[in-house]
């Protein structure tokens, strides 16, 4: 659902924001990694986008599944913000081209919200992208690249995402394996923090478990793996302890959590090593998550007392439920941006008259000073200073009056310019 909250007649007032670039949904990887901005590049980029004419104010958001720059042009250019990425990135124009979407006005903040929120995600919900967008709008700001339209529509952002993960179930349940995992580990365990981990191999689906287990507060990460300069890789990320898996047998026992993804064709675990290590244990409780395909423990594990085995099936159910949560969620998290994008246009929008309204002080405060200045010498003359006071009233009065009054005598039959003044004035309606 995305409504249209301003007509395209409206849009001229937008201060000319676009948000443009590619992602998971649009470019394959290939694509992705050649319009990517590295962090440690994207000073230089901002500070090379910046010196453009058709540039005011600019922020890029560069992850491994999204490319987007955020601007504010002087005047509307999306085919030159192409041209500038394809010359910083050496890219062909034809080659990134057909990958591009281009965001314009109203659509850009609703867009930087919804990304922001998780609801341009390749997992719905995930919040990492948050942290994403926040580093990379410190870096802008920090550059020097932001101004104030995009400094108050990224405030902004992150404070939607905020109100989305709080008054929505967006991010409360688990949707991938990995993070399923963990989760089900916290019903188990009181603190989980506190728990030995054994993570046995050393592929993405078992980084990704070390990664939700050390946001966890989990010290103690053990990684065992048949290549043991693969295990010291993945350990070293999460100041863990490698070991192969030959050593498994040994120090099966110390493990409270353990989790499994290898290749292997056949069990890595039997059920009589999990017997000994419960015996060393003294049947304190193991939590045994199989996330390989084939399994690597074998399923006669699941029978014995205190052990909490999981499969990858188990898990794809939980997954399925808390996907059509989320989806549900999501649909609440559409309604908080609609709302909050009508507000940041209504903001917008207002700045166009901050102009007049300067003015208006302007003139107003000149005409205040020229009649205190008649009005102090009146009183250095000797007049009555009740008179001075009444006529210094009348006078500005009259001359604040005066514009207006002359502009709606003139107006005759336009009615629309009648009903402006009276809401700007605040008078009763019309009847």
């Amino acid at each position: 659902m995305q409504p249209v909250l301003y007509a395209d007649s409206d849009r001229a007032d937008d201060m000319h924001l676009l948000a443009l670039g590619l992602n998971y949904s649009t470019a394959p990887v290939r694509i992705r990694e050649k319009a990517a901005v590295t962090m440690e590049h994207l000073g230089d980029a901002l500070r090379d986008i910046s010196r453009h004419r058709f540039i005011s104010e600019a922020a890029i958001v560069s992850t491994c599944n999204r490319t987007e720059l955020y601007c504010r042009q002087e005047t509307p250019d999306a085919e030159a913000l192409i041209d500038w990425l394809c010359r910083y990135q050496d890219l062909k124009i034809d080659v990134i081209g057909p990958y591009v979407y281009r965001h314009p006005g109203v659509d850009a903040v609703r867009h930087a919200f919804r990304v922001a929120s998780g609801l341009d995600s390749m997992v719905l919900g995930e919040p990492q992208i948050l942290g994403q967008m926040k580093e990379a709008f410190s870096i802008a700001h920090k550059t020097g690249a932001t101004g104030k339209i995009l400094n108050r529509l990224f405030q902004q952002t992150f404070s939607v995402a905020k109100q989305v993960r709080t008054d929505t179930s967006i991010g409360a349940s688990a949707v991938s394996v990995a993070y399923a995992a963990v989760s089900l580990a916290k019903r188990i365990f009181t603190d989980v923090s506190q728990q030995n981990v054994l993570l046995i191999g050393a592929g993405d689906t078992v980084e990704l478990v070390a990664r939700h287990l050390r946001d966890q507060g989990v010290n103690k990460i053990v990684v065992a793996n048949r290549t043991l300069e693969r295990a010291q890789r993945l350990a070293q990320g999460f100041d863990g302890e490698a070991i192969s898996l030959s050593e498994l047998p040994n120090r099966l026992s110390e493990a409270d959590i353990l989790v499994s993804s290898t290749a292997s064709t056949l069990p890595i675990l039997g059920k009589g090593a999990v017997e000994q290590a419960l015996k060393a244990r003294k049947h304190k409780p193991m939590f045994l998550v199989d996330l390989a395909v084939p399994r690597d423990i074998e399923e006669q594990v699941g029978e014995l007392n205190d052990v909490y085995l999981y499969t990858v099936d188990d898990l794809t159910e939980v997954i399925q439920e808390n996907i059509d949560s989320r989806k549900a969620a999501a649909e609440e998290a559409e309604k908080i941006i609609d709302l909050h994008t009508e507000q940041f246009m209504r903001w917008l929008k207002g700045l166009d008259a901050v102009p007049t309204i300067l003015e208006i002080r302007e003139q107003i405060d000149e005409i205040s000073e020229q009649e205190l200045q008649k009005a102090r010498r009146r009183l250095r003359a000797g007049d009555d200073p009740e008179q001075v006071l009444a006529q210094l009233v009348r006078a500005l009065s009259q001359k604040y009056a005066h514009a207006p009054s002359n502009a709606l005598n003139r107006a005759e039959a336009d009615h629309a310019l009648i009903e402006a003044a009276r809401r700007l004035f605040n008078l009763a309606e019309d009847e």
